[in-house]
């Protein structure tokens, strides 16, 4: 049985390195500074999505709580989509009305508007 050289590789073409003499050295990348510094990256990205979805579900839940209310305020008239209406507190009862808080000297608990949906939009200023 012939030896073969020390040089010779029966399958070169599967080797993960160089298998004669001639061949160009193979050097792994250090790739720890582009990991880090995308990383960093990715996550800042992820952060802020999660951030702005948890403030938009924090108003989603604010919005459904100030519908809740006013549904269950009391109210002897149907409102108009559109109109402004004032949420008010009186002992324990709460209850919508069309008077403007500085008319009034109860205790105000915001200005809405229904909108086409039947929802109510909480006013941020009072507009009249």
């Amino acid at each position: 049985m012939m030896r073969k050289p020390d040089n010779v590789a029966d399958n070169p073409g599967l080797l993960p390195y160089g298998s004669n003499i001639g061949a160009p050295s193979i050097k792994i990348d250090n790739v720890d500074g582009w990991k880090k510094s995308n990383v960093f990256k990715v996550n800042k990205e992820l952060n802020t999505r999660f951030e702005e979805l948890k403030n938009q579900y924090q108003k989603l839940i604010e919005e459904y709580e100030w519908n809740q209310l006013v549904y269950s305020a009391h109210y002897n008239f149907e409102p108009i989509i559109g109109e402004t209406y004032h949420l008010y507190r009186n002992n324990d009862k709460i209850f919508l009305s069309l008077i403007k808080p500085e008319e009034w000297k109860l205790e105000y608990l915001g200005s809405f508007k229904l909108d086409s949906n039947n929802k109510w939009n909480k006013l941020d200023e009072i507009h009249f």
